[in-house]
């Protein structure tokens, strides 16, 4: 209690107390994108009865201009998606600037990718928020936001993880998936990149995904 009571006098004790408790989240965020990795459910089994993942589908979201996108737009086209907000402290900057360091590591390969960042916080994250937050990355990176009941109905699409996290004075974070799902030209999952791989892990899995859509 008295160190409770310390916190709250102490403007610097507290904005410390909310960085732990990001930093905390980012934890629980990392065992839950493992956990989700090993225990993500699958669709029907396939003709050699290898288990076939049902990940993606149809939506409709907003992007920062105002401008709608759906899955129509990607038609034809592989891309990477990642679920975020941009309050995060530590998980969606660095993931954006991976994603940012391997558009520039394709060259010209990088116009046939599309990266898209879906914001789990549709209530704090406007088009207009994303618009300025984004500008820390690469511009190619369309952020897309919408109503709770579109998220919502996106994440389960994608099967991706995004709960709200009460903390103090009525702030909140947000728990969410920490990979990155791949999909090809025809909107079919194919892999994730995980939080933690080297990059030339990543960059191999980007590349793959790429050669397959020329094949």
């Amino acid at each position: 209690m008295a160190g409770m009571a310390a916190m709250a006098a102490d403007p610097g004790l507290r904005g410390l107390g909310l960085a732990i408790v990001g930093l905390a989240v980012c934890a629980v965020v990392l065992v839950l994108t493992a956990s989700w990795a090993l225990f993500r459910p699958g669709g029907p089994v396939g003709e050699e009865g290898e288990h076939v993942i049902q990940i993606g589908g149809p939506f409709e979201l907003v992007a920062h201009k105002g401008e709608r996108v759906s899955d129509d737009d990607l038609a034809g086209r592989p891309f990477a998606v990642f679920f975020g907000f941009t309050h995060c402290p530590e998980v969606c900057p660095i993931t954006l600037w991976e994603r940012s360091e391997a558009l520039n590591e394709l060259g010209s390969d990088a116009e046939r990718l599309k990266v898209l960042f879906i914001s789990v916080d549709p209530k704090r994250d406007t088009p207009e928020f994303l618009a300025s937050y984004l500008q820390s990355f690469d511009p190619r990176i369309v952020d897309l936001t919408g109503s709770e009941q579109a998220i919502e109905a996106v994440g389960q699409a994608y099967r991706d993880y995004g709960r709200r996290i009460d903390i103090e004075d009525g702030d909140y974070t947000m728990e969410h998936t920490a990979s990155v799902d791949l999909m090809d030209a025809d909107g079919q999952f194919v892999g994730t990149i995980s939080y933690s791989e080297d990059q030339a892990s990543r960059m191999e899995k980007l590349r793959r995904l790429l050669a397959g859509a020329s094949a």
